[in-house]
């Protein structure tokens, strides 16, 4: 009976995983292809927020891939798949703003009608996101914090629909910039703290990835009792 209940148990966590994986593959996808379309419309159309909010869709389609590659592995693999995010987020962050420094050099105005269009199917991707994602927010801190992660891309696209309205209103490149700078280094200190936290949690290896699975071991229940059996 007891051997019954814990294969139970690891079916209902197979099927959970299952569903977890699809939902997470389709946020990968819808981020990835934004990613790529929104990159390609701010370096088109010379628009820094748009730039620095792709890095919005970059860092969550490599969150969503992460969160895909450890779903079964240890501690180290989970945190090399960090470090590898942190170094293409911080290679990303100094490229927009050294593209941004060119262009209030050259006082380049990004065309406002076409960047709230791009920002508007930003706004529309995270949304769609943040549904796929609503039904799973409880199965664990994963998908939690996956989810808040996708609640809180919502601001950074508002942003950038507000800065496409001021250069509509003012004709003036500066809020394009003001607003792309300050989430690149939102996602550059972001990187920063990924890549310090992860650096040590890389060192020690799967030792702690062993002792995390003993410390989460039911402590009761007929799994955890028949661990116990002598």
């Amino acid at each position: 009976m007891m051997d019954s209940c814990c294969d139970d148990k690891g079916s209902e966590l197979a099927q959970l995983r299952g569903r977890q994986a699809r939902v997470l593959y389709i946020v990968l996808a819808i981020n990835a292809l934004m990613f790529v379309v929104e990159f390609s419309a701010g370096w088109m159309l010379s628009s820094t927020a748009l730039l620095g909010d792709s890095l919005d869709m970059f860092g969550d389609a490599l969150v969503y891939a992460i969160s895909l590659f450890v779903l079964h592995r240890g501690t180290r693999a989970r945190a090399g798949a960090a470090l590898f995010k942190s170094g293409f987020l911080l290679l990303f962050s100094l490229l927009i703003i050294a593209e941004a420094v060119r262009k209030s050099l050259l006082g380049v105005v990004p065309e406002a009608g076409w960047m709230g269009l791009i920002g508007f199917m930003a706004l529309a991707a995270n949304l769609s996101c943040l549904l796929l994602l609503y039904t799973h927010r409880s199965d664990d801190i994963n998908m939690s914090s996956t989810w808040l992660c996708s609640r809180n891309d919502v601001i950074a696209n508002l942003s950038v629909l507000a800065a496409a309205g001021l250069v509509m209103f003012t004709g003036s490149l500066w809020p394009d910039l003001i607003v792309g700078v300050c989430l690149a280094l939102l996602y550059l200190h972001s990187s920063v703290q990924v890549g310090r936290k992860a650096w040590p949690q890389w060192r020690r290896g799967d030792d702690q990835y062993a002792e995390e699975v003993q410390a989460e071991a039911p402590a009761a229940g007929c799994c955890g009792s028949s661990a116990k059996k002598p």
